[in-house]
């Protein structure tokens, strides 16, 4: 049902089963395939999930969990949001989902993979005291502080605009193709139980449940393994995922 529960439900299934990952971005960026990005439609999203295992980055995952959702009769909305690696960054450069329930906003994320959808609580109320990731105000506007292999403090995902229409989400997401960090670099993630684990910046890392972290190079045929064991990525995708390149600095 599109009630709290079911919502709780179904995204904590989503966070386990579905990863936030750029193999395919990155094969398509490295074999310059013709069309649009992988994941620019829910049913090429699912296809490849379902056939491979794979998921996508920010603007194809929550593409697809925001149709998902909707087609489950739950209210949601695309959101426009700014992860902010610098706090001055301009953004969007990121997209994420909204559900409204009993006149409630959440956030569920299928970058983030929370587990737990966040409630958007009224202006400038939060819980400092909560784990994370957990709710934060920045600029007025709320915001996802959630943990990454960089920033295993807390990183900020700001909440810019809620609505937006699917030919402005694409057009959000098919100008990635100009530059992304995703274009160079592996980068996973995915719940199992408790943890969270992954793949950034050429390690594998795993934060437990109390958010400590275990972080260790990740190359060669473990990196293979990995993709394939732990996430669940078919092997002929796995092997075509090409190795890391250096990230060429943001354009301005």
């Amino acid at each position: 049902m599109p009630d709290l529960a079911g919502l709780r439900s179904v995204y904590a299934s989503w966070c386990r089963s579905v990863p936030f990952d750029n193999t395919l971005k990155l094969i398509h960026m490295a074999e310059a395939l013709p069309g649009p990005l992988p994941g620019s439609t829910v049913d090429s999203f699912f296809d490849k999930w379902l056939e491979h295992g794979t998921g996508g980055t920010c603007w194809a995952g929550n593409g697809a969990l925001h149709d998902f959702l909707a087609a489950l009769g739950f209210a949601v909305e695309r959101a426009l949001a700014t992860m902010l690696p610098i706090p001055d960054l301009h953004g969007p450069n990121h997209g994420s989902v909204i559900v409204t329930i009993d006149g409630s906003r959440y956030i569920a994320d299928a970058s983030i993979l929370s587990g737990e959808p966040i409630r958007i609580l009224e202006p400038g109320r939060e819980d400092t005291t909560a784990s994370l990731p957990r709710l934060a105000w920045l600029d007025d506007k709320p915001a996802v502080m959630w943990r990454m292999l960089t920033a295993p403090d807390g990183f900020p995902c700001r909440i810019d605009r809620i609505g937006a229409s699917w030919d402005e989400w694409d057009a959000l997401h098919q100008r990635t193709s100009g530059w992304s960090p995703f274009n160079y670099e592996l980068n996973i993630r995915l719940q199992r139980g408790s943890k969270s684990i992954g793949v950034a910046a050429g390690q594998r890392f795993v934060f437990q449940e109390d958010g400590s972290l275990h972080a260790s190079p990740l190359e060669g045929v473990e990196r293979m393994r990995f993709l394939i064991e732990d996430i669940g990525i078919s092997e002929s995708v796995g092997r075509r995922v090409p190795p890391d390149r250096p990230i060429p600095p943001r354009p301005a």
